[in-house]
């Protein structure tokens, strides 16, 4: 079991930047693999970006490469998403996830290729 706990979400202009933190409890950190998806209002949760456990590989949605980048501390027990570049469309509850499964590389976008989840941090852009 390992449980997840998000924070840094806030209101900020569009053009503006913040930094989501993930920490996690439980079983050892550096066995999962991680993972960012938001949620819009009146719309599916969806992939946001995806970082392996040791932190060498990662992958974001086309819509946040450039803008946002996903990194890891494992001796801290957290997971960050630098979000630079702001813009109104990427207002959403954004949530972390861990996967400990041996598969996770081919379902690392998929909302059931992860285990275990926060309870999410809201993100406001305004225009």
């Amino acid at each position: 079991q390992v449980q997840l706990v998000e924070s840094g979400g806030g209101l900020v202009q569009a053009g503006g930047s913040l930094r989501l933190s993930c920490v996690a409890s439980g079983r050892t950190f550096s066995s999962y693999n991680m993972g960012w998806f938001r949620q819009a209002p009146g719309k599916e949760r969806e992939f946001v970006c995806a970082i392996s456990r040791s932190g060498g590989s990662t992958e974001y949605v086309d819509s946040v490469k450039g803008r946002f980048t996903i990194s890891r501390d494992n001796a801290k027990n957290t997971v960050y998403l630098q979000m630079n570049s702001l813009k109104p469309e990427d207002t959403a509850v954004y949530y972390c996830a861990a996967a400990y499964r041996s598969t996770w590389w081919s379902d690392r976008a998929l909302k059931t290729g992860y285990d275990y989840w926060g309870r999410g941090t809201q993100v406001t852009v305004s225009s």
